[in-house]
């Protein structure tokens, strides 16, 4: 009888947690790096004015068309949204999408350095695309300091 138990283990209860931390330690890296390029836009200088926000649709983000300082273009849409595009391009690009969803809100992200022309140049590209309205996004000015 000694002879058969000898060469058999016996079974661990335990579970083994090791290939677990390896796994989260591997998740919490790839969220660490891909956390700040979930920022969607182009950073823009956007001009301060005390305006009510605009509400917006839950189904249907809106449409953003983003200036530069330099007057290049940006489109929320695409494969690449980070990519300046041209104006046809853009033209394309905000008709269809606006084809599918007639009613979505348009945006316009206007540095406050660039030429108002290029922005003129910008909501007739939009216009031309079927937008029927369009709205500027700005930040929100400072708030006074509360006397003690």
């Amino acid at each position: 009888m000694p002879a058969l138990t000898k060469g058999k283990r016996r079974l661990m209860g335990d579970i083994n947690v090791v290939p677990y931390i390896d796994v989260m330690l591997v998740l919490l890296i790839i969220f660490m790096i891909t956390a700040p390029l979930l920022t969607q836009g182009i950073k823009v200088d956007l001009p301060k004015a005390k305006a009510e926000p605009i509400p917006t649709q839950a189904n249907e983000p809106p449409l953003v068309l983003s200036i530069d300082a330099s007057g290049r273009l940006y489109l929320n849409l695409g494969a690449n949204p980070r990519q300046p595009i041209d104006d046809q391009t853009v033209l394309v690009r905000a008709t269809a999408a606006l084809r599918r969803a007639p009613e979505r809100a348009v945006l316009v992200n206007g540095d406050q350095a660039v030429n108002y022309g290029r922005v003129v140049q910008a909501m007739v590209i939009l216009q031309q695309a079927g937008a029927r309205k369009v709205g500027f996004q700005t930040d929100p000015l400072p708030k006074a300091p509360t006397p003690p």
